[in-house]
């Protein structure tokens, strides 16, 4: 599957890195938002295309779920439901805001992305869990889909194959 192009220049910011506007090709956010999707047939499919798939932003780092958030909402169709900054404050509001996605950092206070992710398989077993972390590379081998995370992505690789991920887990 190939990186769409408006997505492949996309890298994940650092705080040193250049301003979030500039990586956003200076385009105002109402410019760069995705149009909405024409709804299904079924009832139950075209309400839930006409409200847009939520997704909850679990991370230690404001900067982090600012820039994972705007690039989200910028340049998909998705909303982001809610934040955490760490996997106790993760699964309360996992269970709280039910969202069709959670993308989740490894390393976090009280509660790992991992231990997190192990809790709410059992609490909301349909829902994707991304692991957006640091330590992909060291994970993949490691954590396995019985821990309860549905893909392990490197943050070191950008946002494009977070955004790919996305389309490809809510529009099954």
């Amino acid at each position: 599957m190939r990186t769409p192009a408006h997505l492949e220049k996309t890298r994940f910011l650092s705080p040193s890195s250049d301003s979030l506007q500039q990586v956003l090709n200076g385009r105002p956010l109402q410019e760069r938002r995705a149009k909405p999707r024409p709804a299904k047939n079924s009832d139950s499919d075209a309400q839930r295309a006409a409200q847009g798939r939520s997704i909850l932003l679990v991370d230690d780092s404001p900067f982090e779920r600012t820039v994972i958030r705007s690039a989200v909402e910028g340049l998909t169709e998705f909303q982001v439901c809610g934040e955490a900054a760490d996997g106790v404050e993760g699964i309360e509001k996992a269970l709280e805001l039910k969202p069709d996605l959670i993308i989740m950092d490894l390393a976090m206070p009280q509660m790992t992305g991992a231990e997190a992710a192990m809790v709410l398989r059992n609490a909301l077993p349909k829902v994707p869990i991304i692991l957006f972390t640091l330590y992909a590379d060291q994970l993949r081998g490691a954590i396995a889909p019985g821990f309860g995370v549905t893909m392990i992505l490197s943050k070191s690789d950008g946002l494009a194959p977070l955004l790919e991920c996305l389309e490809t887990l809510l529009d099954r």
